[in-house]
């Protein structure tokens, strides 16, 4: 099947799923915003430290995790012109000058919402009602959905455009858009390709990466362009074959994203044409399919990988000894929704196993073997050969990478960028802004 034809369908495919994904966001929105569509709003007066919401129907009442809302949470979270900076939205006022006592001396509903006047200053604030509803519905915002499709060698199950792809001229057509299905991509598969990229030079590859984020700057420099020399002392700048692992897990904060470009691959010694049976090829594992494959084999393994607490160095260059500041496990959980949240897993950069921990060294030799033999599995192991022209950019806290030996000079590019800057960028391409600040916001 062409590649052409591949890109053709991946875009039918996000289209679909795009689709599917703003209904659902809609639907969400739908939900938050009962108080402020239904026939009945609740009486609203002031009660002892609180502001009270009393339903007379008992369909009212449904789901409600609460009937108060404290006068001064509500006070501190007035959004009005003066309370917030409305170019920068941040609080532009000192929450500690309120009363502790603060009180409201005046309610005002209408069926937009609810007008409160305070004592002391005699401050308004207004309060819509899907503002109101949500709170006492739900005890906080939570996160965008994103529905995660795992892969293995062959793509995820039952995909029919694979792998996700975009090309160079799209960023022209319409960048922010095409930025928008990059980065969801990322987000839902663990990386995309962007195919004709030209190769004369590393700068287009530079650009595209910086239309997403600014680029890292790290020890290794920012944007790399470099040939297997060993000019910096890892095992990349080699050309020996390199298990999957994740980058930078020396960091207190890994790099979010990393890209490759492969520039060009040369033997002159060789009487093959340029790139041809060199080696090389690359290698993406996905590390959270592994992880629910060894939660499901061996749920002591996850365990303890998400559990004992390991050092990660780099200390190769001379003047450099990179630590994060503290020891982080392999796998590591979110605490909140007990789902796998970062991957960080490169062998070579690991320390000392520690003893005193919940579990003992040999627990945690025998989960880690099991992981390593998950990742080495055939199922899980996606090759490909990296050719010029074609920019891979990958979720490092999810995509170990690693390649196969060559020979022969390859020039590689690319970069990292930021996790932080990388979801920023793909709220904003993929979400209006008022959801966006909702959901960060509160």
């Amino acid at each position: 099947m062409s590649l052409k034809l591949e890109i053709l369908r991946c875009g039918h495919r996000f289209a679909r799923r795009t689709t599917i994904f703003r209904h659902n966001w809609q639907s969400y929105r739908s939900q938050l915003r009962t108080l402020a569509t239904a026939a009945e709003k609740p009486r609203v007066s002031s009660t002892s430290g609180h502001i009270q919401f009393s339903f007379h129907s008992v369909g009212g009442t449904r789901n409600l995790k609460r009937t108060t809302l404290p006068n001064f949470w509500l006070r501190d979270n007035c959004r009005c012109s003066s309370c917030v900076h409305q170019d920068t939205a941040q609080r532009n006022f000192n929450t500690f000058e309120i009363p502790e006592d603060i009180r409201p001396i005046e309610i005002e509903a209408n069926d937009k919402g609810v007008k409160v006047q305070w004592s002391g200053d005699a401050h308004e604030s207004y309060y819509p009602w899907d503002f109101l509803d949500f709170y006492l519905r739900s005890d906080k915002r939570i996160p965008e959905p994103v529905e995660v499709e795992h892969f293995g060698a062959q793509g995820p199950q039952g995909s029919q455009g694979w792998p996700p792809s975009l090309t160079y001229e799209d960023f022209s057509t319409n960048e922010t858009e095409t930025v928008g299905r990059l980065t969801d991509h990322i987000r839902r598969n663990g990386f995309a390709f962007i195919t004709e990229v030209p190769v004369e030079s590393a700068g287009p590859t530079e650009k595209l990466l910086e239309k997403i984020a600014f680029i890292r700057q790290t020890h290794y420099g920012g944007f790399y362009d470099f040939i297997p020399d060993l000019a910096l002392a890892d095992t990349a700048y080699t050309n020996i074959a390199l298990g999957a692992h994740t980058d930078t897990t020396y960091f207190t904060d890994p790099a979010g994203l990393q890209a490759f470009h492969l520039l060009s691959h040369t033997d002159a010694s060789s009487e093959k044409e340029p790139g041809e049976n060199l080696g090389g090829q690359s290698l993406l594992v996905d590390g959270f399919y592994a992880a629910s494959i060894l939660q499901e084999e061996d749920p002591k393994a996850f365990e303890v990988l998400s559990r004992v607490k390991l050092p990660w160095h780099a200390s190769g260059n001379k003047g450099i000894t990179i630590s994060p500041d503290k020891p982080y496990p392999v796998l590591e959980v979110d605490e909140s929704t007990g789902k796998l949240h970062r991957v960080r897993w490169n062998n070579d950069d690991r320390g000392v196993v520690p003893f005193g921990s919940e579990y003992s060294p040999e627990e945690w030799y025998k989960a880690a073997r099991k992981w390593n033999e998950i990742l080495r599995r055939e199922s899980t192991e996606y090759w490909f050969q990296l050719k010029p022209g074609n920019l891979l950019v990958f979720d490092n806290w999810r995509v170990l990478h690693g390649r196969s030996a060559f020979t022969g000079v390859r020039r590689i590019c690319g970069g990292y960028i930021n996790r932080d800057d990388f979801i920023s960028r793909w709220r904003n391409t993929n979400y209006p802004r008022d959801e966006i600040l909702k959901r960060i916001i509160g």
